[in-house]
């Protein structure tokens, strides 16, 4: 007789949380989830919960760059386009402090308070999520100005993971770099989010591996392949899980820093065989964890099992997550609920 699939033990949050405040976020994770966490992020309060929209204002308060003109050119959330301004050359352009740093350094007491507390689990790490830089700007900057805001952003998000990463012990500290135009633009479905380069594939992986050689060789690194999460919806669906496959394979080959994790989203109607099947051809590291995105508030856990049985045909060993980040939940007891059912599809670690 052949042995039953195994219970995932482990659960990764991918970042936003709609829970009033980081405290809160650190008690209702840690009460719920327990030991199965090994890393907890903040939750994103606030502007963060919009993911890259809070960087909408720093771009646009930028002395060296102004409003595009051509009112028909907006971003997906229908904010006017950015670019480099009259008389400004490209390498003159300069960004101060993002953000990122600060609010890392702030939530980093809280989460110390909170495991001191016992509210989380002994030995487990505080978790930061960065959107890439290509991220930030491709969908706020005209494409004409796009490669000289990109490289003077990209200087600035390392500058900030420096920063973090001088502040917070590497210990404790586990950065997540969120891939999501780029694993758009990897699919290669999107007319939104059509790739600016001749060769896509290249240019994301080049980028990937640039943002991540300042990140020490103790502190952990991980990477959430994201499809979007704009009112509710994927920016496009995937057809299976063949891209998402593919990218991390060449992240994996790509990023010489040891990667701790990788997370992959699961739609909530796919429970067959065709999607799942490209999982078998995943190359990743022995000591690299893979999550998959598997919990919906659609379908509990019931739903959140028969994705995780259609899984395990073709890949073991996997923790749980949810698809996305939980920052557009309408109310804290959703966030709740989503949370439980995380715990009732897992075996906390002894």
């Amino acid at each position: 007789m052949s042995a039953q699939p195994a219970v995932p033990q482990h659960v990764h949050l991918v970042g936003s949380m709609a829970l009033p405040t980081v405290d809160e976020v650190f008690k209702a994770t840690g009460t719920i989830l327990g030991r199965r966490l090994k890393r907890v992020p903040d939750g994103e309060p606030g502007g963060r919960n919009l993911w890259i929209s809070w960087q909408y204002p720093l771009l646009r308060a930028n002395p060296f760059l102004q409003v595009e003109e051509n009112a028909q050119q907006v971003s997906s959330a229908g904010l006017r386009l950015v670019r480099v301004g009259d008389g400004v050359a490209p390498d003159e352009i300069k960004f101060s402090e993002l953000g990122y740093a600060r609010e890392a350094r702030t939530s980093y007491v809280d989460f110390t308070r909170a495991r001191d507390k016992g509210l989380l689990p002994k030995g487990s790490r505080f978790q930061v999520c960065l959107p890439t830089p290509f991220a930030v700007v491709f969908p706020f900057v005209s494409r004409s100005s796009l490669a000289a805001v990109e490289r003077a952003y990209e200087a600035a998000m390392i500058r900030e993971v420096e920063k973090i990463c001088a502040e917070i012990p590497h210990r404790d500290l586990a950065i997540q770099w969120d891939l999501c135009i780029e694993m758009v633009m990897w699919e290669g479905e999107s007319e939104r989010y059509k790739s600016p380069f001749a060769d896509a594939q290249k240019e994301i992986i080049d980028r990937v591996a640039r943002i991540c050689r300042p990140v020490p060789a103790d502190v952990e690194l991980g990477f959430h392949l994201c499809y979007g999460d704009w009112d509710a919806k994927h920016f496009v669906e995937p057809k299976d899980a063949g891209a998402m496959v593919s990218l991390a394979n060449a992240v994996a080959k790509a990023v010489k820093h040891p990667i701790a994790f990788m997370h992959m989203p699961v739609p909530i109607d796919r429970t067959d065989e065709a999607f799942f099947a490209p999982l078998a051809g995943l190359k990743l590291a022995p000591e690299t964890e893979l999550y998959l995105g598997v919990v919906h508030a659609g379908d509990g856990v019931a739903g959140t099992k028969r994705r995780i049985a259609a899984a395990q045909k073709y890949v073991s060993g996997f923790g749980v997550a949810t698809e996305c980040g939980l920052g557009r939940c309408k109310k804290p007891d959703t966030v709740v609920d989503i949370l439980r059912v995380h715990a009732g599809v897992t075996a906390e670690p002894k």
